[in-house]
């Protein structure tokens, strides 16, 4: 069974380059993240056509999450608890053949001295609220997306680029440690320890031809889903596509 995330960066303006994508790779279950339209403008007749059922938590121009499964939704959620008030579209949730998935799109929180980064900080610690829910269900779970977090220097080309960005920041990676340390396996990291692994390169055409990336899309595996972890990989190549994302997916293959 093969799981993967992707964002995006608009559903719509890289439609042709996701369906290339989904059939060259042919996922099972794939989260998206910044899809940048509601879930009316969503594009989901292609992918219905291509056998995925479609749950989409959209959002106009900004964010958006979306999950596609080649297997039926036996349960779907939208939206992070913990905040009522929050309307942001950053977390959907469903259970496929008896795996637990989140598509997550972490905020940025830049620039740091506004208000953005206080509540990057608080979704953080919501997500470890419902992970550590999750968690106690003790069944196959993944958690997976966009998490705008730069967890270690071997993460980034050039780090010191990233000391005071947000998604860089000591507070920042303290808490994706945290969330971690409940019992969570990084899967990308766990197979492939070595430097130079990165999922997002600016749009500046010389950042992708010097390998200027980061890696800030993870993938997060309960104990359940970790024991059942065979391969991972990132599909780098689609940053070279006509109108790519500036991030690639990364794809994780399970034991039945």
């Amino acid at each position: 069974m093969q799981i993967a995330t992707w964002n995006v960066n608009s559903a719509k303006a890289r439609l042709e380059t996701i369906v290339a994508w989904l059939k060259e790779a042919s996922p099972d279950v794939v989260g998206f993240q910044e899809l940048k339209c509601e879930d009316q403008a969503f594009p989901r007749q292609a992918f219905e056509d291509l056998g995925y059922n479609v749950a989409v938590h959209g959002q106009k121009t900004y964010n958006g999450v979306a999950i596609l499964s080649k297997r039926p939704f036996d349960e779907v959620k939208m939206r992070l608890p913990g905040d009522d008030g929050d309307e942001q579209a950053r977390y959907i949730e469903a259970v496929v053949s008896g795996i637990r998935f989140a598509s997550i799109y972490l905020p940025n929180g830049n620039p740091v001295a506004s208000e953005k980064y206080a509540y990057k900080l608080a979704w953080m610690e919501r997500l470890i609220a419902h992970a550590r829910t999750l968690l106690a269900l003790e069944e196959p779970l993944v958690l997976a997306g966009d998490y705008n977090v730069i967890p270690n220097a071997i993460d980034a080309k050039n780090p010191q680029v990233w000391v005071n960005d947000a998604l860089f920041l000591p507070p920042t990676r303290a808490k994706f440690r945290e969330l971690i340390n409940l019992g969570f396996t990084e899967a990308v990291r766990t197979l492939n320890p070595d430097p130079g692994i990165y999922t997002f390169w600016d749009y500046q055409d010389i950042a992708r031809r010097r390998d200027n990336g980061i890696r800030i899309d993870h993938m997060l595996l309960s104990p359940q889903a970790a024991d059942r972890l065979k391969a991972t990989r990132i599909d780098k190549h689609v940053r070279a596509w006509e109108k790519p994302s500036d991030h690639v997916p990364v794809v994780a293959e399970f034991m039945a």
